[in-house]
C-alpha cells in the first residue's frame, strides 16, 4: 500500500507544533540536562507527528465521462460537461 504524500497543511501544522511545543516544554520545565532536552525533543516530535496525521486529507473529485447517445438522438439529452462526483 502506497502512502499519499503529506499536504502543505499537514507539514505546516506538524512543524509549528514541534517548534512551539518544544519551546513551551523547555521554558516550563527549565531543564538544562542533556537527557531532559532529549526527552522533550522526542515528545515534541511525536506530538507534531500526531497533529500532522490528524489533519484531514482533502477529498479528491473524480471526473466521470458521459457518453453521448447515438446519432439522431435529442440534443437536450446529451451532456457535454463532465460530471464531478466525490469519492
Amino acid at each position: 500500500m502506497i502512502m499519499p504524500r503529506p499536504t502543505a497543511a499537514q507539514l505546516a501544522y506538524g512543524s509549528c507544533t514541534v517548534i512551539f511545543s518544544t519551546l513551551a516544554m523547555l521554558l516550563l520545565s527549565q531543564t538544562s540536562s542533556g537527557a531532559g532536552i532529549a526527552v522533550i525533543a522526542a515528545a515534541a516530535l511525536l506530538l507534531g507527528l500526531l497533529v500532522a496525521i490528524t489533519v484531514p486529507m482533502p477529498q479528491r473529485s473524480r471526473v466521470v465521462a458521459v457518453r453521448r447517445s447515438a446519432a439522431g438522438a435529442d440534443r437536450s439529452e446529451q451532456t457535454e460537461e463532465p460530471v464531478l462526483t466525490q469519492s
